[in-house]
């Protein structure tokens, strides 16, 4: 089941699959807007910020882990439980997927050296990003994975206009549908 609002849907995920479903019906709709695969009519629209948030085995990772393999990258992907950041290079197109679970100060993600990472042409996954506190720049989405049942509740909420964007377009698609 599925709940849709101007600017958040919430999404019934049974199981795994469906959450890597999510995660590719996701980056396919990122990367048509990016310079992999956009069309030529208009210029590629770089770049977007998203928070993975969830309680510990909630599928954040998982999630990113599709959501990586579908926007091109191959080979190993790993978590950066420990690495605190993994980066990946698709054609011109930068992805950066961190994991700040491991902090215990908002200001050591910037003590981190991460800033620059947060750059507006790459798509940054940042799971644990509460653990930065106010000091981390918006998300243009924000997907909560929350358990129900024997699976799990998804809610993207958009922050910005482009993560309406992807939200309006994740509706369009009836994504429940897709995920199922």
């Amino acid at each position: 089941m599925s709940s849709q609002h101007d600017n958040f849907i919430t999404v019934y995920l049974p199981d795994e699959s469906a959450t890597n479903r999510l995660a590719q019906q996701l980056a396919a709709l990122i990367s048509a807007e990016t310079s992999i695969g956009y069309d030529h009519e208009q210029p590629p629209k770089k770049g977007g910020r998203i928070h993975l948030k969830g309680d510990l085995g909630a599928g954040k990772t998982s999630f990113a882990r599709a959501f990586l393999r579908a926007m091109g990258v191959t080979g190993r992907i790993k978590s950066p439980t420990y690495t605190l950041l993994e980066s990946y290079k698709v054609s011109s197109l930068y992805l950066y997927h961190f994991d700040f679970y491991r902090f215990s100060d908002t200001n050591e993600w910037q003590d981190a050296g991460f800033r620059e990472n947060l750059l507006e042409d790459a798509i940054v996954l940042i799971e644990w990003a509460e653990k930065a506190g106010s000091s981390l720049p918006s998300p243009d989405l924000e997907l909560s994975l929350n358990y129900a049942s024997s699976g799990r509740d998804a809610k993207l909420q958009a922050f910005s206009e482009k993560g309406q964007s992807w939200i309006k377009q994740l509706q369009q698609m009836d994504i429940q549908t897709l995920v199922q």
